[in-house]
C-alpha cells in the first residue's frame, strides 16, 4: 500500500507554474502556507530555499503518494541522504490557516553569491511583478471603493475594472486589529469571497504596498486564483493579513467603504450577508 506524504512546495510546483502537473493527482491541504527560511532566485527559472529562521517562505501544502514523492525527488535532483543532491529533502514545520503540519521541504545548503534574495519569500509574487507590465488585482475590502484613490491622486491607476471576481475556499474576516476596529482579510477556511478585479500597471504597486502596510508586515502580497464571471480562471494579486488575530468588527467608516465600493458589482446576496453580519454598524 502506498504511503502518504505531506510536501510543501514554493516554486515551479505551485499551481499554474510549469511543473505543477506533477501534483495534478495530489490532495491540496492549503494554498496559503508558510515556513521559516529565505528564498532566492537561482537565475535558472526556479527558486531555492535556505533553511534558517531569518524570514518566511510562502507556498502550498499537498498530500501525495509514494510515486508522486519519487517524481518530486527526480525533479529536485534528490537521490537520498548523503548523496550528491541538487536539493536536500528535509522535514520542517509548516503553518496554515487551519493549523500546523510537519512536511517535506526541498532546500539547498548554499546558493550562489549572485543569486537574488526574494524579499517577502513568495516566488509567484516575485515572478508576476518582475515579468509583467500589467497584472490583475483582486480587491475585496476598502480598495473596491475609489474615494481614497481620488484623495491620493492615484485614481488613474484603477480605471480598468475587469469585473467581479470570486475567490473560492476563503471567507471574508476582519482579523487585523487597529485602534478603531478590524480590517478586512481573507482566511482559507472554506466559503467564497467576492471582490472587484482591476487591471493595473506595475506603477500602481508602490501605492498599494504603502496603503496595505506591506513594509510593516501588516499585509503581504499574494497571488490567488480568481474565477471571473465568464468562468475563466486568472491569477491575481491580492493582499492578506500577515499576523491574523481574533476577528473584531470593523468601524463604520471602513465598512461603508466596502459597501459603497461593492454595491452594483458584487452579488446582492453577498452584500446582504455582509450587511447582516454587522447590523449595529450599518445604518
Amino acid at each position: 500500500m502506498s504511503r502518504k506524504h505531506i510536501v510543501f512546495v514554493y516554486g515551479t510546483l505551485r499551481r499554474n507554474e510549469r511543473n505543477h502537473h506533477l501534483l495534478d493527482e495530489a490532495t491540496i491541504i492549503a494554498e496559503q502556507a508558510w515556513t521559516t527560511g529565505s528564498l532566492f532566485d537561482t537565475g535558472n527559472g526556479y527558486p531555492a530555499m535556505l533553511q534558517n529562521k531569518e524570514g518566511r517562505v510562502y507556498g502550498e501544502l499537498y498530500k501525495i503518494n509514494d510515486k508522486q514523492m519519487g517524481d518530486l525527488d527526480h525533479l529536485e535532483g534528490y537521490f537520498g541522504k548523503g548523496q550528491d543532491n541538487l536539493y536536500e529533502r528535509i522535514t520542517q514545520k509548516i503553518f496554515t490557516d487551519q493549523g500546523e503540519y510537519e512536511a517535506n521541504v526541498y532546500v539547498m545548503d548554499i546558493v550562489e553569491k549572485n543569486n537574488i534574495k526574494i524579499r517577502r519569500g513568495d516566488w509567484k509574487v516575485y515572478r508576476s511583478i518582475t515579468n509583467a507590465e500589467t497584472i490583475p488585482y483582486f480587491a475585496y475590502g476598502s480598495c473596491m471603493d475609489d474615494a481614497r484613490f481620488k484623495e491620493k491622486s492615484v485614481n488613474h491607476f484603477f480605471q480598468i475594472k475587469m469585473g467581479r471576481g470570486l475567490l473560492d475556499g476563503y471567507s471574508l474576516r476582519f482579523t487585523r486589529k487597529v485602534h478603531d476596529g478590524g480590517r478586512a482579510d481573507v482566511v482559507e477556511e472554506g466559503g467564497v469571497v467576492e471582490g472587484i478585479v482591476y487591471k493595473i500597471s506595475k506603477d500602481a504597486i508602490p501605492y498599494l504596498y504603502s496603503r496595505e502596510g506591506v513594509n510593516s508586515d501588516c499585509y503581504r502580497p499574494a497571488i490567488v486564483q480568481i474565477k471571473m464571471e465568464n468562468d475563466i480562471f486568472i491569477d491575481a494579486l491580492t493582499f492578506i493579513v500577515v499576523n491574523k488575530e481574533e476577528e473584531v468588527a470593523p468601524p463604520a467608516h471602513y465598512l461603508e467603504e466596502i459597501i459603497r465600493g461593492g454595491t452594483g458589482v458584487l452579488s446582492s446576496e453577498y452584500m446582504k450577508k455582509l450587511i447582516e453580519r454587522f447590523p449595529s454598524i450599518v445604518q
